[in-house]
């Protein structure tokens, strides 16, 4: 008779997992002794950097992606991670170690006490079976739940003397289980949004990360042209849903009521399509709506249309529902909007390398359909100033704001592409340090990541709402004496420091040139040493 381990891995294997993100312990040992020698097994320093690497890889391939952290503790370290990973809906499924059964009672070390309820509430189902010969079902139930619309993550804890348990008769059916949402907006519905759409004097588009994991960008700029509309991305944009060179391509709204109703004022049609209404982040209050504009919502996501403040919701996967809006809008007769203007010189220093200069310098180093995981808070404005991207899954940044993001998503990411994508990382110094034992697995596994640390000393996000919320020089702003080149060198990565625009375009070509990771840290600012 099979054990449980080993049907476990059947469940796994019948949903085409075949690599594992993990950093194991004493409670995880038995699981993973019964893995299957096709599945590769990824190693993280840190839980947080694990759980960022699957991030990143599922929201390439769609997922799922497969966790295994070590009890509560190693659940712990990860939860800062899973916030993230929540707002990106990435199908993770999260499996910890649980105790010995008979001994979870006691509370013996390593239990994880109450294990259901400790991920709670980032994640969309948590368990742990009370029984041994139900944790393939278990399984099953946490990949079919992960992957059902809205995706997200999931969590299962099981003790670790199940898997030697021999399997009952009844799991011959799991492996093959297949589960397929439907969804789809009527005829009738679509009728209904393409007449508000089409009737409209002056419509917009605010799109968000649904449109782009379900690359519907193209359908997205069917529905621009037709409509002749301009289109924004969404506030606190976790990818980015339309071709940023587009003329209709205005940028990425910014994240306070105020500043989203001035932006559109004058629409009378407001279409938000793929992200939540709004993920608002500066409290600046306002009219949540400009005067005599409608809001239309079209969400895979019950939860984000339920919250919403304002507008009338629709429930459906974005991707067919803006193809056929695409395919029923007639073309508004509306002028064509005009080509944007060619990208503006960024200034340059003497001593340093302005992050919008260095943006640009990245453009023209890198293939033109590189992947950028950003996570250089304070710098959005610049990197979109300089950004040519046209292709779905060009732009991943950190969907909750957690910090510690930026380079093992890299790592995921550029893990899942393999050789038909590079990934570049544009991340701060301030939040590489969350994450910056990714640079390990990225030297171990060879994964040819380009690393472009953002080093100006301090806390530039911290420093932008100091001004904001008038606080003044407060304890904690600055983080003076890094120097990653020695860091990155430690994980064994080769690393170099520029801080003139010659040195860094250098550094870049050699970087992308290479078959392997590469740090470039660049000087940002001033008086940096």
């Amino acid at each position: 008779m099979a054990t449980i381990g080993e049907v476990g891995w059947q469940v796994l294997r019948g949903h085409g997992i075949d690599t594992v993100f993990g950093n194991p312990g004493s409670n995880e040992l038995p699981f993973l002794a019964t893995m299957p020698g096709d599945v590769r097994y990824v190693l993280g320093l840190h839980e947080g950097a694990v759980l960022g690497m699957a991030d990143g890889y599922a929201q390439v391939t769609g997922g799922p992606a497969l966790v295994n952290l070590h009890a509560a503790s190693g659940s712990g370290n990860a939860m800062g991670a899973l916030t993230n990973a929540v707002y990106a809906h990435s199908p993770l499924v999260l499996t910890a170690g649980q105790q010995v059964r008979s001994t979870v009672g006691q509370e013996v070390m390593l239990t994880n006490v109450d294990a259901a309820a400790l991920p709670k509430p980032l994640v969309k189902w948590s368990g742990e079976p009370l029984d041994p010969q139900d944790v393939p079902r278990s399984l099953s139930q946490a990949v079919h739940t992960a992957l059902l619309p809205p995706r997200g993550p999931v969590y299962l804890s099981v003790p670790y003397d199940d898997w030697a348990v021999e399997a009952g008769p009844h799991t011959a059916h799991l492996p093959a289980r297949r589960s397929v949402a439907g969804g789809a907006l009527g005829p009738e519905q679509l009728d209904e949004l393409a007449g508000l759409l089409a009737a409209a004097e002056d419509p917009v588009l605010v799109l968000g990360p649904q449109v782009d994991a379900e690359e519907a960008n193209a359908d997205a700029v069917a529905l621009a042209e037709s409509l002749a509309c301009p289109v924004w991305a969404a506030p606190s944009a976790s990818r980015c849903p339309f071709p940023t060179r587009h003329p209709a391509f205005r940028g990425v709204l910014p994240a306070s009521v105020r500043d989203v109703t001035a932006r559109l004022t004058g629409h009378d049609v407001v279409l938000v399509a793929g992200a939540p209404v709004f993920r608002y982040h500066q409290f600046l209050p306002d009219e949540l709506l400009p005067a005599g504009a409608r809001l239309l919502h079209l969400t895979v996501d019950p939860d984000e249309a339920a919250r919403a403040p304002m507008g009338d919701a629709w429930v459906a996967a974005v991707g067919p529902a803006l193809a056929a809006l695409a395919d029923r809008v007639p073309a508004s007769g509306r002028s064509p909007l005009g080509p944007l203007p060619e990208f503006a010189a960024p200034a340059g220093a003497e001593d340093h390398v302005p992050p919008e200069q260095l943006f640009a310098l990245v453009r023209d180093a890198a293939p033109a359909d590189v992947v950028h995981v950003v996570e250089s808070t304070s710098t959005s404005d610049a990197f979109f100033a300089q950004a040519d991207l046209r292709e779905p899954g060009s732009y991943l940044f950190p969907a909750s704001g957690g910090l510690g993001f930026g380079l093992p998503a890299a790592v995921g990411a550029q893990l899942a592409h393999g050789d038909a994508r590079r990934v570049v990382a544009l991340v701060g110094d301030g939040s590489a340090n969350y994450g910056i034992t990714a640079l390990w697995t990225a030297a171990q596994y060879r994964i040819p990541v380009v690393f472009v640390i953002l080093r100006n000393g301090t806390y530039g996000a911290l420093r932008g709402f100091a001004g904001l919320l008038g606080t003044g020089e407060t304890p904690g702003l600055d983080v003076p004496g890094l120097d990653f080149v020695k860091i990155a060198e430690g994980y064994g990565v080769p690393a170099v420091s520029a801080r003139d625009a010659a040195g860094v375009a250098a550094a870049l070509k050699e970087a992308f040139d290479d078959g392997g990771p590469r740090l470039v840290e660049v000087i940002t600012a001033s008086g940096v040493e």
